[in-house]
């Protein structure tokens, strides 16, 4: 994939990419901290058909959502020769008893044999989290098991 970037003086960086429907897809992140997301025609990016501000929290939930996504969707095709192996996500909801916890007081691992793989967090990727890893509201967990494994790891995450 690539990735175009170009500086907007006094403004701050566009960074943006072509998709295969024809639409440029992007964020500009204004120099006084701001990100904005774009969609503009694949012939002209300074037209733009779409555009969302975002916070700071906003822009680091949707690079947790597709950053995720895409983590689970490359773990999901690693596994897919292993029956019975699945890949799924999870979200730490703002309700969730495990909230600004350590991840090993769920015990996911011990109570339905589910392995979290990974943390999306703020856009980043925490790898092979260890039982000390403190989760928060808004964290993306990775996880691989069995799909009843991952069933009860969901309803562990949200209910205790």
């Amino acid at each position: 994939m690539n990735v175009d970037e170009t500086d907007l003086p006094g403004l701050g960086r566009r960074k943006d990419f072509m998709t295969a429907s024809g639409r440029r897809i992007g964020v500009v992140e204004l120099r006084e901290g701001q990100t904005e997301l774009f969609v503009s025609t694949w012939d002209d990016p300074d037209t733009c058909q779409a555009s969302i501000p975002l916070t700071g929290d906003e822009a680091a939930a949707l690079g947790n959502l597709l950053g995720g996504q895409h983590l689970a969707m490359k773990l999901t095709e690693e596994h897919k020769e292993i029956p019975g192996i699945v890949t799924r996500q999870f979200s730490i909801a703002p309700d969730s008893p495990f909230q600004n916890q350590p991840m090993g007081k769920a015990c996911i691992r011990t109570r339905c044999g589910v392995s979290i793989v990974a943390i999306m967090r703020e856009g980043e990727v925490v790898p092979s989290p260890g039982p000390d890893v403190v989760l928060h509201p808004g964290d993306l967990l990775v996880a691989v098991g069995t799909q009843e494994g991952l069933d009860s790891a969901a309803d562990i995450l949200r209910n205790g």
